[in-house]
């Protein structure tokens, strides 16, 4: 399987006077499942033990680093997704973001 295509947005920073407002990186996947790969619950399960939860909001499910992260450790963590899902016949969009 390849890996689906990576984006990374940075959303603008606020500055209050001297006061900057930190940002946290969220890694966002869409996934499109095959009808002869792993059920559904098979993966969910997958991508729950990586610290993944579920979303709602246009995607399938949110990883919330909880601090600011690298286009390195981003690639990387793909990359540990990608490895994860092997097998599992799921196409998959990776999409990190600072808020």
């Amino acid at each position: 399987m390849r890996l689906g295509p990576v984006f990374f947005k940075t959303a603008r920073r606020r500055a209050l006077g001297s006061l900057r407002v930190s940002s946290m990186t969220k890694t966002f996947l869409l996934l499109q499942l095959d009808s002869e790969g792993a059920p559904y619950s098979e993966v969910a399960a997958i991508l729950e033990d990586m610290g993944f939860r579920p979303e709602t909001e246009g995607y399938d499910f949110v990883y919330d680093w909880g601090r600011p992260a690298s286009v390195a450790e981003s690639l990387t963590f793909a990359d540990r997704i990608q490895e994860a899902l092997h097998g599992t016949r799921v196409r998959f969009r990776v999409e990190s973001t600072e808020e």
